[in-house]
């Protein structure tokens, strides 16, 4: 009898291996970032939207954000140079479409952008908690991505405000999930 639960035991969790488990995750990008006309209702931020398109571990992607971003300063250990200054992200979504037509759809947890005037770029990072998806991210139940970017503004308004920028950058985390029929899947890399 003991046996026999050992066994049972031991085939419950091979497939429990093979139906859901974390997946590593490294994809570039490059794309452009502007205010959005979309609108959060966030107090004291701005909407701002990306739209950037790469390839990786996942295959080639493009990506969709939208997200409140704060208009108050905040302190940041790791950006206090006398040119810098910090803002925090508080709220947004994303959503990558993949070449093969499936979804992976994120919750922005946590955020910031390091503008550094001297440089005139901003150094921006953004962690995304999986919340589901389509095609064969249609079990997607879990996982962080965070991407870290560097942004360079490209076009200002009549008051010389930067209004339109390009970056360039990465995801890395994990998705989890996916079940590895769905992994094994040829990507769309070529």
């Amino acid at each position: 009898m003991k046996h026999i639960a050992i066994v049972a035991l031991m085939l419950n969790l091979g497939v429990a291996g093979v139906y859901a488990h974390e997946r590593p995750v490294k994809m570039t990008f490059s794309g452009t970032e502007a205010a959005s006309t979309i609108n959060l209702k966030v107090p004291d931020s701005n909407t701002g939207e990306f739209n950037f398109a790469g390839n990786g571990t996942l295959g080639s992607f493009t990506f969709r954000n939208v997200e409140a971003n704060g208009t108050t300063p905040q302190s940041s250990s790791t950006c206090s140079g006398s040119s810098q200054i910090s803002f925090p992200t508080l709220a947004g979504a994303a959503v990558f479409r993949f070449q093969d037509g499936s979804l992976l759809e994120l919750k922005l947890t946590e955020g910031s952008d390091c503008i550094d005037f001297a440089a005139l770029e901003a150094h921006c990072t953004r962690i995304y908690q999986v919340m589901g998806g389509t095609g064969r991210f249609r079990d997607a139940s879990g996982g962080i991505l965070t991407l870290t970017e560097i942004a360079k503004p490209v076009l200002a308004d009549a008051l010389s405000n930067p209004v339109f920028f390009v970056a360039t950058g990465e995801f890395t985390g994990t998705v989890s999930g996916m079940t590895r029929e769905e992994e094994e899947r040829p990507d769309e890399r070529q």
